[in-house]
């Protein structure tokens, strides 16, 4: 039978190469394999390495849980079971209660736990910003997107916008994904994106960003977070919203400070201006908005 000292001195090795390998994952591999992070580079937002650190931390409880329950289960399959020579059920216990309270105790603990963390972290990710640097309109339809850049919070009459289409496969399949609808965003700069639907609901979802959050018409939602890497990131949406749901694709483009000023220039110049946050709406029957008839109107 080994000593405890062997057996400490048989678990450092395996200790030392645990840690020597998890030191050699790179940032993919330590946030569970999950988009938005990158070799040397900070995380795609502000939000998305604590996004990643309670899906990866959950997980790890989980599995620990896992393992624990695995175990258990195992041993108990072994030590009781028949032996040769053995007839008849074994003695039978009405309860233990000291391993009832374990089994009822710490599972209530895990549960609390992990809602604490969830909602102390949902509470931080959807927090809005009170005077965005950026504040932009994402208009889902059927089946593409339209951003706008809002201007003038009064009446947004020097907004910018885009308008696309949903995605043009070739015969093959392939998609040009310089003709998918852009939205561009400023590196560093608190944005909040406010979402909206012309149609069905739909889900706005840019992947990298470890983010999506439901669009409905007549309820507005929204989103505030700072973009800190640039590059190029591909969205969909995530909500089944009809036949070409699939084709609802859009680009999103973190840039520099300047070349964000020169693409709202660059619109502006086209014409792309004013509010189109209403413009196309499919639905118009809003709670409130029905049309009155001449009696209520004051006719008999």
């Amino acid at each position: 039978m080994p000593s405890k000292r062997s057996l400490r001195w048989a678990a450092l090795p395996v200790g030392v190469a645990a840690a020597l390998a998890l030191a050699g994952c790179s940032p993919t591999e330590l946030n569970g394999f999950l988009p938005g992070f990158v070799e040397g580079g900070p995380a795609a937002t502000n939000q998305t390495e604590r996004v990643s650190s309670l899906w990866v931390n959950s997980w790890i409880v989980l599995l620990a849980v896992g393992i624990i329950t695995w175990g258990l289960m195992a041993w108990a399959a072994i030590a009781y079971r028949r032996r040769k020579g053995q007839t008849g059920l074994p003695v039978q216990m009405r309860y233990n209660m000291p391993i009832e309270i374990f089994y009822t105790i710490v599972p209530l603990f895990l549960v609390l736990g992990m809602f604490f963390f969830t909602a102390r972290d949902q509470t931080a990710i959807e927090a809005k910003w009170d005077d965005p640097d950026v504040e932009i309109t994402a208009i889902a339809k059927q089946w593409a997107w339209d951003f706008q850049y809002d201007g003038d919070k009064e009446d947004n009459s020097d907004a910018v916008w885009t308008m696309g289409i949903q995605a043009q496969p070739d015969k093959d399949g392939n998609i040009d994904q310089a003709q998918l609808p852009t939205l561009v965003l400023p590196v560093d700069k608190k944005v909040t994106i406010n979402l909206q639907s012309r149609d069905v609901i739909h889900s706005f979802w840019i992947i990298d960003f470890l983010y999506k959050k439901d669009m409905y018409i007549g309820k507005d939602n929204s989103w505030s977070f700072i973009p800190t890497r640039e590059g190029e990131y591909a969205g969909k949406c995530a909500e089944l919203c009809g036949e070409y749901h699939s084709m609802m694709l859009f680009n999103v483009k973190v840039v520099s400070e300047d070349d964000y000023e020169a693409y709202l220039q660059t619109l502006e110049e086209k014409g792309n201006t004013g509010d189109i946050t209403d413009a196309y709406d499919r639905l118009s029957n809003f709670p409130g908005t029905t049309p009155t008839t001449d009696t209520e109107e004051g006719g008999e």
